[in-house]
């Protein structure tokens, strides 16, 4: 293999998906929703998986989409290819109504008259909230078949990182967290056609 080619491989690292886990996907994915983007597992099993993309801002308030809803300053990210008319959010409150668990820290969802009354007493902002339009969504073994093909690196990560950092800023951080086997990558053109 010449070097080149030893530089390009794409590694896989062998972490197997599960809810709370991270999808980081490789350099040269070219697709609209995916590229370079790190999305958080909600859930994985042998019905399929879902999950939000953590690093595509739509540059738009919430507000401004939905003008009925209770004020807040929240940005509105896009969370997948899946359901893009409607609003999903990830939350660090337990004590919403109806909200899944997906790790340690993060919910699903959850009692949307729960959710209207946390912003209206501010408990919600945005280093405990995200809001997301559309969701990445994965038939059963679908997530599995792209991984055989290198198209993802499964890792985990910290709540900290999803929430504070700058989208634009994630899927760097995470793949120079990822180590040497990975963090070339951030060097690679995100075009390499117009390289």
């Amino acid at each position: 293999m010449t070097d080149i080619n030893k530089i390009l491989e794409i590694k896989p690292n062998n972490i197997k998906p599960s809810q709370g886990k991270v999808l980081i996907s490789e350099p040269f994915t070219n697709d609209y929703y995916f590229k370079r983007s790190v999305v958080l597992l909600a859930e994985h099993n042998e019905e399929g998986s879902y999950g939000m993309v953590f690093n595509k801002p739509l540059f738009i308030n919430l507000n401004e989409l939905i003008k009925d809803f209770p004020k807040i300053d929240a940005p509105l990210y896009l969370g997948g290819p899946v359901k893009t008319d409607s609003l999903f959010y990830i939350h660090k409150f337990p004590e919403i109504l109806n909200s899944i668990k997906i790790n340690d820290e993060l919910y699903w969802g959850g009692d949307i008259d729960n959710v209207k009354e946390y912003i209206a007493i501010s408990k919600f902002n945005s280093d405990n909230v995200r809001f997301f339009v559309g969701y990445a969504g994965w038939s059963p073994k679908q997530l599995n078949e792209e991984l055989k093909e290198n198209s993802w690196v499964v890792t985990r990560t910290k709540t900290d990182i999803l929430l504070n950092e700058p989208p634009t800023n994630i899927w760097n951080k995470i793949v120079l967290d990822l180590g040497t086997d990975y963090a070339h990558w951030v060097n690679f053109p995100t075009n390499p056609s117009m390289n």
